[in-house]
């Protein structure tokens, strides 16, 4: 996962024709230390997705305006607009993460 370091960074990345998948996050968070344990499976199974992190504390004003009030959150977008969003108390599991995935791009 590519690291997004300020807000023009991102709102170009989120601009994409393409969909793009970020992980917003913090370094304090247990649950975000724990996601990054099973994540990389689920990275790979969707492999023909750009996935970013954004560091909540870093960049708040982004997470603010994204609706972010837990992490780990995943938002997906596609042309600047926010497609879905897996809220952190859904996103425990790999089995939500998938879930949510599978549903967003079916």
């Amino acid at each position: 996962m590519e690291k997004i370091n300020s807000t023009s960074n991102f709102d170009s990345t989120i601009n994409s024709d393409q969909p793009v998948i970020v992980k917003f996050e913090a370094g304090w968070c247990p649950d975000c230390k724990a996601m990054d344990m099973w994540i990389d499976p689920i990275v790979e199974k969707y492999n023909n997705y750009n996935w970013y992190t954004v560091n909540r504390d870093e960049l708040e004003d982004v997470a603010a305006n994204n609706d972010v009030m837990g992490i780990p959150s995943l938002l997906v977008f596609k042309n600047g607009e926010k497609l879905a969003h897996l809220h952190s108390a859904n996103a425990k599991s790999p089995e939500q993460v998938e879930s949510f995935l599978a549903e967003t791009f079916q």
